[in-house]
């Protein structure tokens, strides 16, 4: 059984950076996508950022881009996620989130089968 577990969040004033961990456990299968999402009190599910294991190729969704990296490090097993430049609107619940694929996107919660319990990212003005 795939287990995610985050790590990392915590509050920072607007403008400052926060980097939050994901360990995750070893997967059936070489062929992962792996990502972060996000949700917000009142709004749904929003993919952050997603990394494909084959390629390294990530991607990101446009409300991050230039500043959010996300990364992995599989001999430790852990995905990243460093976050500069934080905004109040960054403020939410961070999920990661894996998925048996060769491909990835951000773009569908349902993409993905397994979840970490999520860590709280607090952005004050």
């Amino acid at each position: 059984q795939v287990q995610l577990v985050e790590s990392g969040g915590g509050s920072v004033q607007a403008g400052g950076s926060l980097i939050l961990s994901c360990a995750f456990s070893r997967f059936p299968s070489s062929s992962v996508c792996m990502g972060w999402f996000r949700q917000a009190p009142g709004k749904e599910r929003e993919g952050v950022a997603t990394i494909a294991f084959r390629t390294g190729t990530t991607d990101y969704a446009d409300s991050v881009k230039g500043r959010f990296t996300i990364s992995r490090d599989n001999a430790e097993h852990t995905l990243y996620l460093q976050m500069n430049s934080l905004k109040p609107e960054d403020t939410a619940v961070y999920y990661c989130a894996a998925a048996l694929s060769y491909s990835c996107t951000w773009s569908s919660a349902a993409f993905f089968n397994y979840w970490g319990q999520g860590t709280q990212v607090t952005v004050s003005a």
